[in-house]
C-alpha cells in the first residue's frame, strides 16, 4: 500500500536544491520530481563526472548543475541563491572510510552542514530537510558520531528562527536497498563473478526500505516538520541470513556457497532508529514518527530540577524489536526493488542498481 506522506502541489513554481544530489538519493528524487511543475531542480555536489552523467541520463531543461563542496561556504550560497527548498544529503556515508579519517567526516558531516544551513538562513531558503541515518542513535563509529553531531548542529542552527520564514527539520534512516554500498548488490555481485557471498553474522538485522520510501519520508517532513524536529518511518527489518537466502532463491541459486566472515569494526548487530529518550517524546504518526527538539535553555537548573519519568517506560525502536519479516516477506520486500525485477524476469545478473 502507498503511504500518504502530504501534498506535494508546495513545490509547484519553486526551486529545489539537492546537496550530494548525485547520489542515490538525488537520482531517486529527479525520479519523482522532474515531471511535476517543480521550476528548477539544482544537483550541487563536487564530483563533475557524476554530473555529466547525470546531465546525460536525465537530459531535462528543469536540472542545473552547480560544482561545489559543502565545506566551502561561499560555494554553497552561490547555489543557494533563489532556492526555496533544500533537502541537504550531502555526507561521508561510508563506516571504515570514516573510521579511518574521522576529521574528513567531521569536515564534511558536521562542519559542511552548518555552511549549508547558514547559507539556506542567509540565501532566505524557507524549508531545509537534513538527511541523517540510524547510525546516528547511540553512535560507536565516526560515520554516526558525525551524523548525530549533524543533527545537533541542525537543532541548534533552528533556534530562535522564525518558523514563518524557514523551517530546518531532519530525517533519519537505515540502510536504502540496493544503494551503492549496501549490501543487497554486494551479494548479487558476489554471485555474478563466483564467488562466496560473505555475511558478517546472520543474526544482524536491517530495515527494509527503498529509495521511495526515503523521498516519502523526506517530503512527509517536508508537510508536517517543525524547526529542530526528526522524522523517522516505521519499517520492517529482516535478518542479513535472510536477506542473502531471499538473493540466492529470486537468482535461482538456493545453495550457493555462504561464508561467514564475523562482525566487521564499527559494526552494529541492530539498526537503531530511535533512542529510548525519543521514543519517550515521540509523537506517532502511524506509518511515522516525530521526534520534538529539546528546546530548554542554558539555564542548567532546569536539567536538574526536571525530569522525565516516563522514559523508563520505553525502549528505543530498533531493527530487533520492529516488524521482523520471514524468509518469504524479505523476497517479496525484495522484488520492490526494479533492479532485483529485472533480474527474476531477464534470468541474468545484468542489473541496473537503484540510483546508479
Amino acid at each position: 500500500m502507498k503511504v500518504k506522506v502530504g501534498k506535494l502541489n508546495m513545490f509547484n513554481g519553486k526551486i529545489l536544491l539537492i546537496t550530494g544530489g548525485t547520489g542515490s538519493f538525488g537520482n531517486a528524487v529527479l525520479r519523482r520530481f522532474l515531471n511535476m511543475d517543480v521550476k528548477e531542480i539544482r544537483i550541487f555536489s563536487r564530483d563533475e563526472k557524476k554530473q555529466d552523467d547525470m546531465r546525460k541520463l536525465f537530459n531535462h531543461p528543469k536540472l542545473k548543475f552547480y560544482l561545489g563542496d559543502v565545506r566551502d561556504i561561499q560555494s554553497v550560497i552561490n547555489a543557494c541563491r533563489g532556492v526555496d527548498f533544500i533537502f541537504h544529503a550531502a555526507a561521508l556515508k561510508q563506516v571504515p572510510s570514516c573510521e579511518f579519517y574521522p576529521l574528513e567526516a567531521v569536515k564534511t558531516n558536521v562542519l559542511g552542514t552548518e555552511n549549508v544551513l547558514e547559507a539556506a538562513i542567509q540565501c532566505g531558503v524557507s524549508r531545509v530537510i537534513c538527511l541523517s541515518t540510524d547510525k546516528a542513535a547511540y553512535p560507536i563509529n565516526s560515520m554516526g558520531i558525525s551524523k548525530a553531531m549533524m543533527e545537533k548542529v541542525m537543532v541548534a542552527k533552528s533556534r530562535n528562527l522564525d518558523s514563518s520564514k524557514i523551517v530546518i527539520c531532519a530525517t533519519r534512516y537505515g540502510n536504502v536497498m540496493a544503494s551503492r554500498g549496501s549490501v543487497i548488490p554486494l551479494f548479487i555481485n558476489q554471485i555474478k563473478n563466483n564467488q562466496p557471498i560473505t555475511i558478517t553474522d546472520p543474526n544482524m538485522t536491517r530495515f527494509m526500505m527503498t529509495l521511495d520510501d526515503a523521498v516519502d519520508l523526506v517530503i512527509y517532513a517536508f508537510n508536517h516538520g517543525n524547526n529542530g524536529d526528526i522524522f523517522v518511518q516505521k519499517a520492517p527489518s529482516s535478518t542479513v541470513k535472510d536477506i542473502a537466502q531471499g538473493i540466492k532463491a529470486l537468482l535461482n541459486e538456493p545453495y550457493y556457497d555462504t561464508k561467514i566472515i564475523g562482525t566487521r569494526h564499527g559494526e552494529k548487530l541492530y539498526e537503531v532508529l530511535l533512542t529510548r529518550e525519543e521514543r519517550a517524546c515521540a509523537i506517532d504518526h502511524g506509518d511515522y514518527f516525530q521526534v520534538p527538539a529539546d528546546y530548554r535553555d542554558l539555564n542548567y537548573d532546569k536539567y536538574f530540577a526536571e525530569g522525565n519519568t516516563e522514559i523508563t517506560e520505553f525502549v528505543d525502536y530498533n531493527s530487533h524489536n520492529t516488524n521482523r519479516l520471514d524468509l518469504e516477506g524479505t523476497k517479496q520486500m525484495l522484488l520492490r526493488l526494479a533492479s532485483i525485477r529485472k533480474i527474476v524476469d531477464s534470468s541474468n545478473c545484468d542489473i541496473l542498481f537503484e540510483g546508479e
